[in-house]
């Protein structure tokens, strides 16, 4: 059989392999694997770290291309080339001797089990310039088990070439655009006065346009008033209130109504009908990446990039499945292994409930329908008491919330009653709706939920027929704009190709529309979009800055501002991916896109009017004189304090925030000054506890100060 050679696609991954077999030894580029029943020959890992390789830059292919100018645009090429990252070459270099060792004979791909993973393992497969057969490794857990099934399973690598098609295709596509239409609209905006470039992205770019599209729609939304007919009834055994069906922007179309009826602010009335009904609601979906990023963001502000990491951990340490999955079903395999574990969850939440049988809800459990991976669900590997201790306080809160949800499919129903009183006064109907609940069921698994478990107004007990006293009156109220997307509407947004939807019904109505981006990559996204400049978040809501505004104003109409194209283009690159689809095509296809808008822009451009000034960047403000060379001033810098006299030679910055806190002006001058602080509270330690401190300016740096020792 022959040494077998396995490319992970991190150091983490490659440990996690190598702890599932007997290592033989490691060295800083790789690790060897003790031959045995599943290697005979023995095995050879090594690993990425991440990207090794990328497409080359414009000016790698023509010199001229160095310098930005719209006579050379646009750059389109026959054949696009990859390189090796220029600080990448160690690791590059080993695994390429590893791929030619002539004891090895096969070539295992053990990255991502993803597009992208497909794509890193053959960038770096096809730069080594080697000729061996190869197998791709796909795993949903990096758990011992898992793992080792994996390896003994391996599948041949037919879907993989076709995942690294799409990829690239993906990939090159991207390349174009952002080469060719950032340097077309940076260099006609700069004509206008723009100082500054501008990024443009085949998915970055509509994202911010429809962030934008809201921002439009609150600015223009024009408040109206409404009115309404209200009745506070006094029956037997207590008060209610009703409300008839008629909701009008003119008052005296409300008016005429009660006088049509004869009634009076002060009037009697009767109860028309009583009806109760026990409604039921289902346990959640099981979680995908987005929705769980949605979730955590409105439960504990979390932007969607920091749960992607916190999953991506909890993976790496064997806890919860692959976390960038857009599925929310299991097969009947992971349900059983849940079932079985289902003590020790129970015991490591503290909470013991009779679980309910779901395994033909096809709601949770579909093998039919599961994709590439399954739902993020907890693995067998149950964290100890201190192993939970032992991490940070957001990582904790993205475990139980993974385990919690799953946990719910096991629970029982919610249950409430819902009773409903029809009153007429005159003949007029008025509608009251209560609710009290039975079983609290699953939510009993979300304790921390602010939500209050009676919603609606309790009624009291009535008999139908009953006379009541009612006080009848018109109740005025005013429509309210749109409300601006926080971070985690960002990715249902995204998702549902702009489509404002938070009703789960809804959104598994518009599931075949593919959106903007993947579930992998929309919190990169966001990430991208703030980096760049265009968006900002503040107290978790997103707003628009001065330079989105300007992109927006400047792609509208074109389809770069067009969320369904962008969701087209995706679709088709899934097509590539399934091999229904030519990349030579897409690609063609984005340079004739990108010819048109070269055509198109300049007039476009023409026409807008740019305030330049307010891109301009503001002076830096003098805080207070440099503590170190005495001759500089320190101000605030884009994130950081820093000395004026940088260019000098001078090297002393300070942190804009430090653990978690943002340091002030006076802080700042306090350290220059006195070489000290008052106590700062708010500090965050790793494991997420808060604590305060002075801070001391000692030889350049800061230190921490306690009252106490800690």
């Amino acid at each position: 059989m022959g040494k077998i050679a396995i490319l992970a696609e991190k150091p983490s991954q490659a440990r996690a392999y190598a702890d599932a077999f007997k290592i033989k030894h490691k060295e800083k580029t790789f690790i060897e694997l003790e031959p045995c029943a599943t290697f005979p020959d023995g095995a050879v890992i090594s690993w990425g770290i991440g990207h090794l390789v990328e497409l080359k830059e414009p000016k790698e292919y023509k010199k001229e291309w160095e310098k930005w100018s719209l006579d050379s645009l646009p750059i389109i090429l026959e054949k696009y080339e990859d390189k090796v990252v220029s600080n990448m070459y160690t690791q590059f270099n080993a695994i390429k001797k590893i791929f030619h060792d002539p004891q090895v004979t096969m070539i295992y791909n053990g990255c991502d089990s993803e597009r992208e993973g497909s794509n890193i393992f053959y960038s770096i497969y096809k730069m080594t310039k080697v000729k061996k057969p190869v197998k791709r490794l796909w795993i949903n857990s990096l758990e011992v088990d898992e793992i080792r099934k994996g390896f003994q399973n391996m599948q041949t690598n037919e879907r993989d070439m076709l995942m690294y098609q799409e990829a690239k295709t993906r990939q090159i596509s991207d390349w174009l655009v952002g080469m060719n239409c950032s340097r077309l609209y940076t260099l006609l905006l700069q004509k206008k006065g723009f100082k500054g470039s501008i990024s443009i992205g085949r998915v970055q770019s509509p994202t911010v346009y429809l962030i934008y599209k809201r921002l439009q729609e609150i600015e223009n939304f024009k408040p109206e008033n409404f009115y309404e007919i209200e009745g506070l009834f006094k029956a037997q055994n207590g008060m209610y209130k009703g409300k008839a069906k008629i909701k009008s922007k003119v008052r005296e179309e409300v008016e005429q109504l009660l006088m049509q009826n004869g009634i009076q602010p002060i009037d009697s009335g009767q109860i028309a009908n009583v009806s109760n009904k026990t409604k039921r609601i289902q346990p959640p979906k099981l979680h995908a990446l987005s929705t769980l990023q949605a979730t955590a963001n409105k439960r504990w502000k979390y932007s969607p990039a920091h749960v992607l990491k916190l999953t991506q951990s909890l993976y790496e340490k064997k806890l919860v499945s692959y976390p960038r999955t857009d599925s929310q079903l299991i097969t009947h395999n992971e349900y059983d292994y849940l079932k079985d574990s289902l003590q020790k969850y129970q015991q490591l939440i503290q909470q013991s409930f009779a679980p309910v049988v779901r395994a033909q809800n096809k709601r949770y459990v579909d093998s039919s329908n599961v994709g590439e991976h399954y739902a993020i669900i907890p693995t067998k590997k149950v964290p100890t008491e201190k192993a939970l201790q032992s991490m940070a306080v957001d990582e904790r809160n993205i475990y139980f919330e993974i385990l919690n949800t799953t946990l719910a499919m096991f629970h029982q129903d919610y249950e409430y009653d819902e009773k409903t009183i029809l009153t007429t006064v005159k003949n007029l109907e008025f509608k009251s709706v209560g609710k009290t609940e039975l079983v609290r069921g699953w939510k009993a698994l979300f304790t921390a939920d602010k939500e209050p478990q009676n919603r609606d107004e309790v009624l009291p007990v009535v008999t139908q027929g009953e006379i009541v006293q009612s006080k009848v009156e018109i109740i005025e109220g005013t429509t309210t704009p749109p409300k601006p997307y926080t971070e985690g509407q960002l990715i249902t947004m995204m998702k549902t190709c702009g489509k404002s939807v938070e009703d789960e019904t809804e959104i598994e109505i518009l599931n075949s529309v593919e959106g903007i981006g993947t579930e992998a990559t929309r919190s990169g996204i966001i990430e991208t979009i703030k980096k760049h400049g265009f968006i900002e978040v503040r107290k978790n809501i997103v707003s628009i800055t001065p330079k989105g505004k300007l992109l927006c104003r400047a792609i509208e109409g074109t389809l770069l501002s067009s969320p369904s194209m962008t969701a087209k283009w995706e679709i088709y690159l899934k097509k590539i991916g399934r091999g229904e689809g030519s990349a030579k095509h897409f690609i063609d296809n984005i340079g004739k896109f990108i010819q048109q808008l070269i055509g198109e822009v300049p007039n476009k451009i023409n026409t807008l009017t740019i305030e330049a000034e307010q891109f301009t960047n503001p002076v830096a403000k003098d805080i207070v004189t440099c503590p170190t060379c005495k001759v500089g001033k320190i101000s605030l810098r884009k994130k950081f304090y820093g000395c004026s006299e940088y260019k000098s030679g001078c090297k002393q910055t300070f942190p804009e925030r430090l653990l978690g806190k943002k340091l002030t002006e006076k802080n700042i001058r306090d350290l220059c000054t006195s070489g000290q602080t008052t106590e700062i509270k708010g500090f965050k330690a790793k494991s997420g506890k808060q604590f305060s401190a002075a801070l001391r300016f000692v030889e350049g740096k800061i230190e921490f100060e306690f009252k106490t020792n800690k």
